[in-house]
């Protein structure tokens, strides 16, 4: 506890002092702007993983990806100030600012309320929205707003649009959960962190920009104020909203159209942006991909969930769903068991049983009409929802249990089994299925083989 006060409150300490010495007009220092500035930004770091236990494990990965991401690409740029760098090795510092976005985006909603698990979804989601909506409207918007000369200066430009996602993604969080000090914390970070890159965007317009000036400490406050905010307690569990359909639609149309464009009019957009609008249409790709077998798979769960294994027809919860929709239509509720199906299962066993009930499931789909639900309730009865009238419903009830009146042949044997089945019809109201289930121990007590409500005269 005392070592997390040390790293949480150090951090802050030092992050005071150091806007103070930049109050003094000393100029560049290698040791303030370059050693010290970046000792404080690990120190923020460093708390990421300090913070109590109570916070979502994955949104401190998250955000102590973004914030490496942000140091690194923060001590290649400072370290140009002072010694000389090749210009690849300043892309690649601008590329892990950029980076500090999607991890960002990811962190957010399980900062401010605690989830179970992610899912591959909710990453693409953000890689595609990060991505291609910000690098889309970049091009888009800033470069005919601002000569965009170079892929340095295109980079200079997404991060001010990318802080715009970031603030609409915390606006879509205060309307989605309960706002306690732990997301005012964390907005007041974001937002100062997305005031410190406009005012550089500002200032290197204006040509006034001076490193190693005390508005380079507003990144660092930012940081600082998001990383104090895990110290504070989240909001009560309950789901977020995942980032808006809308955004990834726009995302993943614009690039195709922007790709269009400059096929059509070559030069009328910067040749660096095609790499983003590709990645874009490549993780939507993916995307697609995913979700189609996410969905396939669920398709297949409550297929399975409404399927009786053995005989493929529809179990019992599928039946009793139903029978609302059912019960508005003219038709009578059969139920079926099966005379003489212990003895089978005791004296040739189980592996017998099943085969009959399989060939007994196969007849009686043969014996009726189609759009008939027939269903297997479980052990050796089955269920039957058939519209029509009521002479047409017992002619079929008579043949359904005829069908079943020669031998199986199981194995080489013969096997014989006979069926009750207990009739209602739909006008009768009230429990149908209860009724028909009185109907059928009826017919099994009385030998008819079929008892059916109301008698028909």
């Amino acid at each position: 506890m005392r070592r997390d006060r040390v790293i949480r409150w150090g951090s802050l300490s030092l992050l005071a002092f150091h806007a103070l010495w930049q109050l003094m007009p000393a100029g560049e220092s290698l040791w303030s702007d370059l050693i010290g500035y970046h000792v404080i930004a690990l120190l923020i770091f460093a708390a990421l993983f300090a913070s109590p236990s109570h916070n979502d494990s994955l949104g401190i990965a998250f955000l102590a990806c973004a914030f490496g991401c942000w140091i690194f690409g923060s001590f290649i740029s400072s370290y140009g100030q002072f010694f000389s760098i090749p210009e690849s090795t300043t892309i690649f510092a601008s590329i892990a600012y950029a980076l500090f976005y999607p991890f960002l985006l990811l962190a957010i909603p399980r900062v401010l309320n605690k989830r179970e698990k992610i899912s591959l979804i909710e990453i693409l989601d953000a890689a595609i929205f990060g991505l291609g909506l910000s690098s889309i409207a970049t091009a888009l918007i800033f470069s005919k707003v601002i000569r965009v000369g170079s892929g340095q200066s295109f980079f200079e430009i997404l991060y001010p649009v990318c802080d715009l996602i970031v603030v609409i993604t915390i606006a879509i969080a205060a309307l989605t959960q309960k706002i306690n000090g732990r997301f005012l914390t964390l907005a007041a970070g974001a937002l100062i962190y997305t005031g410190a890159d406009y005012f550089y965007l500002w200032q290197s317009l204006q040509g006034r920009y001076i490193f190693g000036s005390i508005f380079d400490n507003g990144w660092l406050i930012g940081l600082a104020i998001i990383t104090v905010a895990l110290w504070l307690p989240p909001a009560p569990a309950q789901e977020f909203l995942p980032i808006h359909p809308a955004f990834i639609a726009t995302s993943i149309f614009i690039s195709p159209t922007l790709l269009a464009m400059m096929a059509l009019r070559p030069g009328l957009f910067p040749s660096y942006i095609i790499a983003p609008t590709i990645a874009t249409l490549f993780l939507a790709f993916i995307r697609m991909t995913v979700g189609l077998r996410q969905a396939h798979s669920l398709t297949d769960e409550r297929v399975l969930a409404r399927t009786d294994e053995l005989t493929q027809l529809p179990n019992r919860r599928a039946f009793i769903g139903e029978l609302p929709e059912f019960s508005k239509t003219e038709g009578a509720l059969m139920l079926l068991d099966l005379n003489g199906f212990k003895p089978v299962n005791d004296k040739y066993g189980h592996g017998a049983g099943d085969q009959v009930l399989a060939q007994v499931a196969s007849r009686f789909s043969r014996a009726l009409p189609a759009g008939t639900l027939l269903a297997r309730l479980g052990g050796d009865e089955f269920g039957i929802l058939l519209s029509g009238q009521s002479k047409t419903t017992l002619e079929i009830a008579s043949a359904l249990r005829a069908c079943v009146s020669y031998p199986f042949q199981i194995d080489g044997l013969a096997i014989s089994i006979g069926v009750s089945i207990g009739r209602v019809e739909n006008s009768e109201g009230g429990d149908l299925l209860a009724k028909a289930d009185a109907a059928m121990y009826e017919a099994k007590r009385s030998g008819d083989g079929i008892w059916h409500l109301p008698s028909l005269t």
